[in-house]
């Protein structure tokens, strides 16, 4: 676990478990995967297994031992959701969190089907899943009072283009949480989530929202909640993708529209902008009239991962944190 983090919208990552493996695009540069396979064969390292799967018990305690509170990046180097995982390591995750009140836990995930279909079976029972977990493993400690979904958790999903945001929010907003999010980064080409910032309830399944997405077809769904917080950034690293920062400008003012809180976390190492307009206009006795604009330009910064808020446009100077109620 560290104490100090350099991801904008977090204060600390915790680790129990470390590795992951590729599911999707966004997986192609994994900043984790290229940290963890440098120490690869260091005897006595934490990577010493590379980016191999490794559940790590000896460190499910650790938020536990921190008094002053903070924002956690639950595996930050993992995927907690993730085949390997077993739902008894998930639970010994959860109960940490639940006996860490004074700590906000952010959980984000690129599997979204198995964080809902666990987060509804411990819904039914968070005894069993969660709190005797608690108890058994940290005996008399006090975990604080018996709430679900637990308050200082949120639950996120990632999505790096259009396709998956219309796979993996829904699952998310079915999922039974106190907040959740998207962290759109690396962001990979422009996305519209308007529809995902409202409140959808739902009577049967051909009146679900984005009804041509078949991972929206959940059985038992009554309702689809908003997101609560959407995180915005560009790719950093050496084989970073370009970063249209008009992606960045319809996402913030998609959000700002719904009152939804959004974060701008960096424009990434290949920012560039590339914007169309057209211009319709049709008058008594006059054709159509078209007028297109197009605008290309690259931009250098000095900041290698776009993340000098000093170096964008105003408008994009906006970093909000969901509120949450007590």
């Amino acid at each position: 676990m560290s104490d100090k983090s350099n991801i904008e919208w977090t204060d600390a990552t915790w680790n129990p478990v470390r590795g992951c493996t590729k599911v999707s695009p966004g997986c192609k540069n994994c900043y984790a995967e290229t940290f963890a396979e440098r120490f690869r064969g260091v005897a006595g390292h934490p990577y010493e297994q590379g980016f191999d799967l490794r559940l790590i018990p000896e460190k499910l305690d650790e938020p536990l031992h921190w008094r002053k509170p903070r924002r956690i990046f639950v595996n930050s180097m993992s995927d907690l959701f993730q085949d390997g995982v077993d739902d008894q390591f998930i639970s010994l995750v959860f109960a940490t969190m639940y006996c860490s009140p004074q700590h906000t836990f952010q959980i984000l995930t690129k599997r979204p089907e198995r964080m809902l279909n666990y987060l509804k079976e411990m819904s039914s029972d968070p005894d069993g899943y969660c709190f005797a977990w608690a108890h058994e493993e940290f005996g008399s400690l006090k975990c604080g009072p018996q709430v679900w979904p637990l308050p200082n958790v949120w639950l996120g999903v990632s999505v790096e283009s259009q396709q998956y945001a219309d796979e993996r929010i829904p699952l998310l907003q079915q999922t039974p949480a106190a907040v959740r999010f998207i962290s759109y980064e690396p962001a990979l080409g422009p996305i519209d989530i308007s529809d995902f910032l409202k409140s959808h309830g739902v009577i049967g399944p051909k009146k679900i929202p984005h009804a041509r997405n078949e991972h929206c077809k959940i059985a038992g769904c009554k309702h689809f909640e908003p997101l609560d917080w959407v995180i915005v950034g560009g790719e950093s690293g050496p084989c970073s993708r370009p970063f249209n920062i008009q992606w960045a400008r319809d996402v913030v003012q998609q959000c700002q529209l719904a009152g939804v809180s959004v974060f701008v976390k960096q424009l990434g190492a290949k920012p560039f902008l590339h914007f169309e307009s057209s211009h319709h206009e049709e008058r008594p006795g006059f054709k159509l009239h078209i007028e297109q604009m197009q605008v290309d330009r690259t931009f250098q910064l000095k900041d290698r991962k776009g993340g000098d808020m000093s170096e964008w446009e105003e408008a994009l100077r906006v970093r909000e944190f969901p509120a949450v109620n007590a």
